[in-house]
């Protein structure tokens, strides 16, 4: 719990001060900045896009172990002919181990499934754009302390592994997202794929990715005094996108074993098996060792040009509306003299008349 937690951390500190008189006391700061980050939680939002029956309901609960879908209508044929994008959001509070998590996911259905897909991401676009605005303008309020962060942190882009790659929607999407948000593309349902075939289309993908310019997630690079081990799993892991996925709710139980999983005639595939598939190291990835990072990028690089841009716009306001002033300024100097001159050349006007009439006396 949190105060056995602050115990240790002060008994700690207690055995500083015994071992070594001259011990100041700024080693503890790791102590008291995981203290009072415990003690606030952590927040986490994960937008999923992809079309209709790709499996991103069932690998969302798969992930979190949790169901968000309970009450989901899933729309027959005809309504998806007419269906637009709808964004719905789904929050719920994790606890492990006395860390607490609030966990953002932003469901996106309707997307890809209409005849007409033109801008079909244009809702995706605007509700990352929204959250960076509403973000811009507390962090600019006068009330900072509780800033509640919603800013899409990543985003999980299913791709159908039954084409020959990536499709013009697939393209254009991550094209219009990628300086918006952390994407991470996933070749969903791999289990109606070989392994053979998972590979090559693997390769296809990430090759299409480079030649069209799509800028997914990058993993950070290594240091160098890093330990071999954690190079190689860093490695395995660019190596690995696109994850192919599998999702499952179902319990199967095999060989006296249960687990998530599906059962065919062929045989069990087993979810978190990574010979099945890339599920266990998507989940590790998300919340085990690359979380943090994740937000880092979202605040670092895709807020900050948000705000580059916002200031650049207000900048640009201001100088055009101080443009404006000056310009009325200038009209009102000008108007003003060219009255006084219209006044002084009717003055003479007036006194060569009155003098032309003295002389007529």
């Amino acid at each position: 719990t949190t105060s056995e937690l602050r115990y240790i951390h002060w008994k700690l500190d207690q055995n500083y001060f015994d071992q070594d008189k001259e011990y100041v006391g700024f080693a503890t700061l790791p102590s008291q900045v995981h203290r009072k980050t415990v003690k606030k939680g952590f927040t986490f939002t994960l937008m999923v896009a992809g079309e209709t029956g790709l499996g991103k309901s069932t690998l969302i609960n798969s992930l979190f172990l949790t169901d968000l879908y309970r009450d989901r209508k899933v729309p027959n044929a005809e309504e998806r002919i007419s269906q637009t994008v709808d964004i719905i959001k789904h929050t719920i509070g994790i606890e492990e181990k006395g860390i607490k998590l609030r966990l953002s996911i932003i469901d996106t259905p309707g997307f890809g499934d209409a005849v007409n897909n033109t801008a079909s991401w244009k809702h995706v676009e605007d509700y990352i754009d929204q959250q960076f605005e509403q973000y811009f303008r507390d962090e600019s309020g006068l009330n900072r302390k509780n800033i509640q962060d919603n800013r899409v942190h990543c985003l999980l882009y299913f791709i159908s592994p039954f084409g020959h790659g990536l499709r013009p929607i697939d393209v254009e999407c991550m094209k219009a997202l990628h300086v918006k948000v952390n994407i991470i593309p996933l070749l969903a349902k791999a289990d109606s794929l070989t392994q053979a075939e998972v590979h090559s289309k693997k390769l296809k993908m990430r090759d299409e990715i480079k030649q069209f310019g799509i800028n997914i997630y990058q993993f950070p690079e290594c240091d160098s005094d890093e330990d071999e081990d954690f190079q190689r799993q860093e490695q395995i892991l660019k190596d690995s996108i696109p994850f192919a996925v599998i999702g499952s709710n179902i319990q199967v139980d095999s060989k006296g074993r249960r687990f998530r999983g599906r059962s065919y005639p062929w045989g069990v595939v087993e979810v978190e098996n990574p010979v099945h598939s890339d599920f266990l190291m998507l989940r590790n990835m998300l919340v085990r060792t690359h979380m943090q990072d994740l937000k880092d990028v979202t605040r670092e690089i895709h807020y900050e040009n948000y705000r580059a841009q916002c200031i650049q716009s207000m900048t640009r306001m201001m100088v055009q509306e101080r443009k404006r002033s000056n310009q009325s300024a200038t009209d009102f100097l000008l108007l003003f003299f060219q009255l006084r001159k219209m006044q002084e050349v009717l003055e003479r006007i007036q006194e060569q008349m009155q003098q032309s009439q003295r002389g007529t006396c």
